[in-house]
């Protein structure tokens, strides 16, 4: 998670940061803590400056000098917290344009099936959209380079594809039924990334928004999206925050602002420098300040998604439903280096309103704390809310009704659902997946039933189109065919949710993330459970 709003000393840390690595300048007394800290920056320095230029001039093999400095630098953050990182040059343009509102490219949502770049679809109002690129298209050259079976990966298809505004690119493509291929000359541009990956209602009064990251323009989406609903005549809303694994904690705080009033408390900071201090309270006219809301959170909800979660759970505002969020309650400042690289540096821990860290336990090391969600699966904790256990020093209260709540590993929810174990253990779901054959698949039924499915009513596909057990069986002929046999007996209860999957990925073609996610939703427990708690989310909303 980011700040994104730099004081003067923010701004000039980066500077003082990259003269002391570079040069061995002291910080002095911006950076230390007295002479002590000083004189230990100035050992450490020296020892590693002495070290380096024995195995650059005399280790028996040529090294790479700039490697070692930079895993130097990696495995030394490892010893602070997990959320501390480097990130080289080379991943950083990657790593940015996570959370950045838009990037420079031709604009396609693509995928890489038997070795060949899959077009799923052409982002609309983009350059591939604008020269004609279609759903299931193959690009098989780029710049008259075959990039087809030749081991490309995601990496490689943003390298070749993305670049800056106004260059271009060629590419060949194989498309169904034509029999040459196809060239397109694509000038890239600039391509909105959105993060409200779908928004709709689900009945006459239920609102539901997707928001899949805290991303440079995720506020201004859902603002949008909230109008959008509201004028639909939603008056009560569900937030789906699974999976959100966080991002810009502004972004974070403009959201919760949208459902608190009366000068709430939101979220606070505090750091070992004085300057990382912070409040952030409510102060603006929020679109939903009265309505009942629901927020749906799991294991994979983390950093800016818990703190909207906490502020609202903690301020008695929304019900919170699911499972045990991530915990990670640590704020990065982004520093960027003088040879283009980036140091993301823990410089404060938040706290939700009732004061609470949610931050779990890291002091084992990175290693076991990335093995978290493997021993929240070993201890049951995904299954019952029962194994789950706080420490009864970390209990607080909620600010407007007393409710208990905890902290030290993330957010536990007012209601828990239990993950559907129906599907995780199947052998066969498993292979299926592997293969990548339900996205093959249903590209290929798009591409076939193209003119037939465009002219569909949406209502009356999400009603009356069924997966049929011939298309099962296509489906499973086309994972035969990558090598994995599947059981379709075995199958068992996953046969449901295969269904469910090809018949959303079906609409997705056709009518994009707002007609994928109301067939997916079908399946989905925790919103399911959600659907009947509005009672209690309404006693919370009444105060």
């Amino acid at each position: 998670m980011s700040r994104t709003k730099n004081s003067n000393f923010q701004i000039r840390l980066p500077i003082l940061l990259t003269i002391a690595v570079a040069a061995g300048i002291l910080i002095g007394a911006t950076m230390a803590d007295g002479d002590g800290a000083k004189n230990d920056i100035v050992s450490g320095y020296l020892k590693f400056k002495e070290i380096l230029t024995y195995v650059q001039r005399d280790y028996v093999d040529k090294v790479d000098t700039d490697e070692l400095v930079e895993t130097a630098i990696s495995h030394m953050l490892e010893k602070l917290d997990p959320h501390s990182v480097y990130i080289p040059s080379k991943e950083l343009e990657l790593a940015k344009s996570q959370l950045e509102g838009e990037f420079e490219g031709i604009g396609i949502e693509f995928n890489i099936i038997k070795d060949t770049i899959y077009v799923v679809a052409p982002l609309s109002g983009g350059p591939s959209e604008e020269v004609g690129l279609q759903s299931g298209d193959k690009i098989v050259k780029v710049d008259g380079e075959v990039v087809a079976g030749t081991g490309i990966d995601n990496r490689d298809v943003f390298d070749l594809l993305r670049g800056k505004k106004g260059t271009e690119v060629k590419v060949g493509i194989k498309r169904k039924g034509a029999k040459d291929l196809m060239s397109f000359t694509i000038i890239r541009d600039k391509i909105p990334q959105e993060s409200v990956d779908a928004s709709y209602m689900v009945n006459n009064e239920i609102g539901y928004i997707k928001v899949s990251r805290f991303a440079a323009s995720t506020y201004d989406e859902f603002r949008q999206a909230l109008s959008e609903l509201k004028s639909q005549g939603m008056s009560k809303l569900i937030l789906d925050l699974q999976g959100n694994p966080g991002g810009y904690m502004d972004r974070a705080i403009n959201m919760a602002d949208e459902f608190l009033r009366d000068n709430a408390m939101i979220v606070y900071t505090e750091g070992k420098q004085p300057r990382y201090n912070s409040e952030a309270r409510a102060y603006r006219e929020g679109q939903f300040e009265r309505q009942p809301i629901i927020v749906l959170i799991d294991e994979g909800s983390a950093s800016a998604s818990e703190i909207v979660a906490g502020a609202l759970q903690d301020n008695d505002r929304a019900l919170i439903v699911g499972r045990r969020s991530f915990g990670k309650g640590l704020v990065q400042m982004p520093i960027p280096l003088d040879d283009g690289s980036e140091l993301r540096l823990t410089i404060s821990r938040y706290y939700t309103p009732s004061g609470r860290s949610i931050q779990k336990p890291y002091e084992e090391g990175s290693k076991e704390y990335g093995q978290d969600m493997r021993h929240r699966y070993e201890h049951g904790e995904l299954f019952s809310a029962d194994s789950i256990h706080f420490d009864d020093s970390l209990k607080y209260e909620t600010i407007n009704k007393g409710r208990v709540v905890y902290g030290g590993g993330g957010i536990m929810p007012d209601f828990f659902v239990p993950l559907d174990t129906s599907n995780i253990s199947n052998v066969s779901l498993g292979k299926l997946y592997n293969t990548n054959a339900i996205r093959e698949y249903t590209l290929l039924y798009y591409e076939n039933n193209k003119a037939k499915l465009e002219a569909m009513d949406y209502e009356d596909y999400r009603t009356d189109f069924e997966v049929s057990d011939k298309m099962l069986d296509d489906l499973f002929n086309i994972a035969r065919e990558a090598g994995e046999e599947i059981d379709k007996e075995e199958m068992g209860q996953a046969t449901d949710f295969i269904r469910n999957r090809v018949k959303g990925l079906i609409a997705r073609s056709v009518w994009g993330n707002d007609g994928a996610f109301p067939i997916f939703n079908q399946q989905n427990v925790i919103l399911q459970k959600a659907l009947d708690l509005f009672d209690e989310a309404e006693r919370l909303a009444s105060r």
